[in-house]
């Protein structure tokens, strides 16, 4: 079984570098409060560990 990720925007991104702001748009991440689900792999962990500041992240059982 694969893991997921539920990944939320919890802080804006007006005001961040604009790399900050496009790897939030490419986890699909466009609202604050907004949530998705994404496989777990190093790509996504990747661009998590980026802005990890801005976004909390929850492991799911698929």
């Amino acid at each position: 079984m694969a893991k997921k990720l539920e990944i939320t925007l919890t802080r804006s991104v007006i005001g961040r570098p604009k790399d900050q702001k496009v790897t939030v748009n490419t986890l699909g991440l466009r609202k604050v409060n907004q949530a998705v689900v994404q496989e777990d792999n190093a790509a996504i962990r990747g661009m998590i560990n980026k802005v990890a500041h801005l976004v909390t992240v929850k492991e799911l059982e698929a």
